[in-house]
């Protein structure tokens, strides 16, 4: 059980935050008509500061503080692919993002499969597009919740039976209030408060354990131990060869497929111009340091002999906290990752209503429903949305929702030609398109699930006498799917067949000179 300490600083931080998304609707207040860009984008009006504490907060998930030191924990180098992967993000989100909400922001679009829609004048292709992200944004959304119960329950914080469902929902029910309220403006404010508590208690956390340890080499000497290994030489810690291939390609494919999840895009295109991107993505490391020191904390976890339980090992930094810090700051801690799970959920959830409301209702249900109605639905589906991931995490089994947020990754890169490819040219077929993503589509599921739900598979080098090395599925789909869509554009082109048309009028690239680019004459 939590000591009382803990739990009143606890309860403190989580206050605080109900108290600033209550605040959500100072900032940036807009007197314009209710519309689906305010709710959702904050009016496209947030500067540098703000997005990038939004940007960093959406990515850098509760979920993703837990999973990589329980990786960490469990098996030592592979779990560091996802230093490597985010850092690989923020040149992709400096070419990509800024690109895209330029065009974005000229034809009033506010989700991917809107551009997708205006590029290639294909609803079926858009539509696809859409729903891959909703299906992809559910079980990640789950996972947010899954980090928080397991945080809770490593400190003492989490009651068992009806009493701990009681205080999950609790916690949930602030943001659910303040995001159908006042939309992305909520979860804005709160990552201001995630950056601080994250940032300085981590620090914290690090100073302890080098104090205890005498430094990071004795760190990693001492897990190095306990995973089994005899000499530096031969540490569980460090990558073999075999695990190389398999440490690139998931780092690569989770770079490409991050910038393809609605909740990204809508973090992104909340953004007041292209340079604000393109500054933010510079930025982006200090979160990354962040990552890689809470996937030390793992290291350091093993090496405490900090016992997880079975199935469990994300609990380990919580239970490593526990160990080390007094209740008060041990409370700001768990406090702090538990903020870190309500940016991200929220973002995804209103995401998710986004996508549903102007790609499915919209364009199917009601064309003609006023910018007021489609508040109105996107603000119930983002409430629907919540639910529903609370209802999953209690009936559902926490490996279903790991399962499904692994597929998750896999499908939303099956987007990636249509979406990055398509900003740069226009030459793969709407059709051919379609026709690639429903092949990597069953290509990444059926390789992952063939698996047992492991990200990696084997593959056969051509010309090699050694044993075939394991890959990244989803990037195995992904080129199976580019594939698909170069040879069916030959062919249909080949054969005269015409595609949609084009009505996105793609500016050239934005130059990354000085110059004004905010206002409506500069989209």
């Amino acid at each position: 059980m939590a000591d009382g300490a803990m739990t009143t600083t606890f309860l403190a931080v989580i206050g605080g935050a109900s108290l600033l998304a209550v605040t959500a609707r100072r900032l940036r207040p807009s007197d314009r008509l209710p519309s689906l860009e305010g709710w959702a984008l904050a009016d496209r009006g947030l500067g540098p500061g703000w997005t990038w504490l939004l940007l960093g907060g959406t990515i850098y998930t509760s979920y993703t503080f837990t999973a990589v030191p329980g990786l960490a924990y469990g098996n030592g180098a592979p779990a560091f692919f996802a230093v490597p992967y985010t850092v690989i993000v923020g040149p992709l989100a400096f070419v990509l993002l800024s690109r895209l909400w330029s065009v974005a922001r000229r034809h009033g679009y506010v989700t991917a499969a809107d551009f997708v829609r205006g590029r290639y004048g294909s609803p079926p292709l858009a539509l696809v597009v859409a729903l891959t992200g909703i299906l992809a944004t559910m079980p990640y959304l789950a996972l947010q919740l899954l980090g928080i119960r397991a945080v809770l329950t490593a400190g003492g914080l989490y009651p068992r039976g009806a009493t701990g469902d009681l205080v999950m929902v609790a916690l949930f029910a602030g943001l659910a209030v303040a995001t159908y309220r006042h939309g992305l403006r909520a979860p804005a404010v709160i990552s201001a408060l995630k950056a601080v508590a994250v940032f300085v208690s981590l620090t914290a956390v690090c100073w302890l354990v080098l104090r205890r340890f005498g430094g990071p080499g004795a760190v990693f000497e001492g897990a190095a131990l306990r995973l089994g290994g005899t000499d530096a030489a031969h540490s569980p810690l460090l990558l073999t060869p075999e695990q190389q291939p398999a440490y690139a390609t998931l780092a690569l494919g989770s770079a490409l497929a991050l910038l393809m999840y609605p909740h990204v895009l809508t973090a992104g295109f909340a953004a007041d111009g292209p340079r604000t991107l393109r500054r933010v993505s510079v930025g982006l490391p200090a979160w990354t340091a962040l990552l890689a020191l809470f996937g030390f904390l793992g290291i350091a976890a093993l090496a405490a002999g900090v016992r997880a339980p079975e199935g469990g090992a994300e609990a380990a930094v919580p239970m490593l906290v526990d160990r080390l810090m007094p209740g008060p700051a041990a409370g700001l801690v768990l406090a702090a990752i538990v903020v870190g799970a309500l940016v991200p959920a929220a973002v995804m959830s209103i995401a998710a209503a986004t996508s549903f409301v102007r790609n499915v209702y919209v364009e199917y249900v009601h064309p003609t429903a006023t910018p007021k109605r489609q508040v109105r639905i996107a603000k119930a589906v983002s409430l629907t949305a919540k639910l529903g991931a609370v209802a999953f995490v209690f009936g559902l089994r926490d490996q279903d929702a790991i399962n499904l947020q692994l597929l998750g990754g896999v499908w939303i890169l099956q987007v990636f030609p249509a979406v990055a490819v398509g900003l740069y040219t226009r030459w793969l077929h709407p059709r051919a398109l379609l026709a690639g993503w429903a092949a990597g589509m069953t290509a990444g599921t059926f390789l992952v699930v063939r698996e047992g739900f492991s990200p990696t598979v084997a593959v056969v080098p051509l010309g090699s006498g050694t044993g075939p090395p394991e890959v990244y599925a989803g990037l195995v789909a992904l080129l199976l799917n580019l594939t698909v869509a170069v040879a069916g554009t030959a062919a249909l082109r080949h054969l005269g067949v015409p595609g949609g048309a084009d009505v996105t009028d793609l500016p050239p690239r934005p130059p990354i000179g000085r110059g004004p680019e905010r206002g409506a004459n500069h989209p």
